[in-house]
């Protein structure tokens, strides 16, 4: 059984199909064509305990912009489906991750309020063939398709590779937590009566 979805998209730059399952093990399955992509996606894979598969080809011979960012918005629909509605979830999560001489924070909220604050200084361009200014592109896609409010903040660290990955892991982990349902919560986890 699980919660589970998956979602394909297909437009003039980019043909991708994606699953999630979250109640999954940690497995990934990801070929985008950008590597560094398939990397950090398998980490949030892992840490998280989701269930990711993703198939994407994209205009890649302009560069890797549309890849990244299409598989940010079928990721965010992709959470958004799977969690249906949100019952008994708890909503909020949140994770810091040390990655050698780096720490990142990540804190979310499933609010249906999709909203990003990203604050970290990239000082490498590029690591593969990705340009480092996607991964702010691809968290956005994600917060603003999912209904997520999502803050990353890189509190310190000098390696870009070491950052960005500590990124993916905390996001994993933070919404693992706010993924896990607690019998407690009778509905849903607001005042409102909806998320």
């Amino acid at each position: 059984m699980g919660r589970k979805s998956e979602i394909s998209r297909k437009t003039g730059e980019t043909d991708i199909t994606l699953s999630i399952n979250i109640d999954g093990s940690g497995k990934g399955n990801i070929t985008t064509g950008v590597g560094f992509l398939d990397h950090m996606l398998n980490l949030f894979a892992k840490h998280g305990l989701f269930d990711l598969d993703v198939k994407a080809k994209g205009d890649l011979e302009v560069d890797a912009h549309h890849t990244v960012e299409d598989v940010g918005i079928v990721f965010g629909q992709a959470i958004k489906q799977a969690l249906g509605e949100k019952k008994s979830i708890r909503r909020y999560g949140s994770s810091f991750v040390p990655m050698d001489e780096t720490l990142v924070l990540v804190a979310l909220d499933i609010s249906g309020r999709p909203y990003l604050v990203f604050d970290a200084e990239l000082k490498c361009e590029r690591l593969g063939n990705m340009e480092t200014e996607l991964v702010e592109e691809f968290f956005r896609a994600v917060a603003f398709n999912a209904g997520i409010t999502l803050h990353i903040k890189a509190l310190y660290g000098s390696n870009t590779h070491h950052i960005i990955e500590a990124m993916f892991k905390a996001f994993g982990r933070a919404l693992d937590d706010a993924t896990r349902e607690d019998d407690r919560i009778k509905g849903v986890m607001s005042t409102k009566g909806i998320l």
